[in-house]
C-alpha cells in the first residue's frame, strides 16, 4: 500500500468528496469556491483538487495558498485528517516538474517555447524567473540551463508549503471502497489506473464518451477538458471545466459514493 500511496491519494471511509476542477491561477474564483465549500463540508467529506491550478490566470501563488490555506483549516476540524485532502499533478503541474529538469532535455529551446505557450510564461514571471533568460540560457549551453533550472526551485522554496505541495502531487485519486475515480484530464478505458501513465494530465479525446463502469467505478471525474467542450455532469465520466483562467468559471461538485451529484459550487 506504501507504494500505491506514492502514486495514487486513496480515500477511506468516504460518505462524500468534494472535487475542485481546474483553477489555472485564478485565485479569486478559487476563494470564493473554497469560502463556500467550507460551509457546506460535512464531518468524513473528503475534498480532491483536480490539478492545474498553475498556469494562465494572474493568481497563481495566491491560489496556491488559498489551497494550503483550505488545507490547515480543514486538518483543524475534529475528525480530519491528511489523507482525506487530494491534491493531483494536471499539465501544468507536470510541465513544472519537466521544466526544472530542461537542462537534460535533447532540445530545450523547442520544449521551453512549447511550455511557455502552454502556461508556464504565466507560472514563471509569477515565481519571479524570466522567460527571456530561460531562452538565453538555453543558447547558451548546459551550465546556463542547469543554473536557471536551480534559480525556478529555489524561488519556489521560497514561498512556505508552495515545495511541500508539489511534492505531495498524486496521479489520480480513488475511494478506497472502488466507487469514484479522479483524475486531472482523463483516463484510457482500456488500461488499468496502474498503467495509464501520461493521459492523467494530458488527456484523451473520448474520456467523455467512456461508458459505464470502467474498472467498477460508479463515477469518473476530471478537472479539465482538452477539447475545451465545458463542464459535463450528465454523463458516466464527468467534467468539472466551466474554463477557469480561460475567461470562465471555477467550479466544484460533491459526489455520494453511488455515483451521484449532491452539491455543487460555481464561481
Amino acid at each position: 500500500m506504501a507504494a500505491e500511496t506514492d502514486k495514487f491519494s486513496v480515500l477511506t471511509a468516504a460518505r462524500r468528496v468534494w472535487a475542485v476542477g481546474a483553477i489555472h491561477g485564478e485565485a479569486e474564483r478559487l476563494e470564493a469556491v473554497l469560502h463556500e465549500l467550507q460551509r457546506r463540508l460535512e464531518p468524513g467529506d473528503k475534498i480532491v483538487f483536480l490539478g492545474n491550478h498553475l498556469g494562465h490566470g494572474p493568481g497563481i501563488i495566491k491560489a496556491q495558498d488559498a489551497m494550503l490555506r483550505m488545507r490547515r483549516s480543514v486538518l483543524a476540524r475534529p475528525g480530519m485528517f491528511a489523507s482525506d485532502i487530494a491534491f493531483l499533478r494536471g499539465a501544468q503541474e507536470e510541465m513544472w516538474r519537466r521544466l526544472v529538469q530542461l537542462h537534460m532535455a535533447p532540445n530545450p529551446g523547442e520544449v521551453l517555447d512549447w511550455m511557455l505557450g502552454q502556461g508556464m510564461a504565466a507560472t514563471l514571471e509569477a515565481y519571479g524567473i524570466s522567460p527571456g533568460d530561460g531562452k538565453a540560457a538555453c543558447r547558451e549551453g548546459a551550465l546556463a540551463m542547469a543554473q536557471w533550472t536551480t534559480s525556478i526551485q529555489t524561488s519556489m522554496r521560497t514561498r512556505p508549503g508552495h515545495d511541500q505541495l508539489h511534492g505531495a502531487l498524486r496521479r489520480a485519486a480513488y475511494t478506497a471502497d472502488g466507487s469514484l475515480l479522479f483524475v486531472a484530464a482523463g483516463v484510457d478505458p482500456q488500461r488499468p489506473i496502474s498503467e495509464q501513465g501520461d493521459t492523467f494530465w494530458w488527456g484523451s479525446g473520448y474520456f467523455s464518451d467512456i461508458p459505464p463502469k470502467y474498472d467498477g467505478y460508479n463515477r469518473l471525474v476530471r478537472g479539465f477538458g482538452r477539447s475545451r467542450r465545458g463542464t459535463e455532469l450528465d454523463k458516466y465520466a464527468v467534467t468539472l471545466d466551466g474554463g477557469c483562467g480561460f475567461g470562465g468559471t471555477l467550479m466544484a461538485a460533491c459526489f455520494s459514493t453511488d455515483g451521484s451529484i449532491t452539491d455543487a459550487i460555481q464561481a
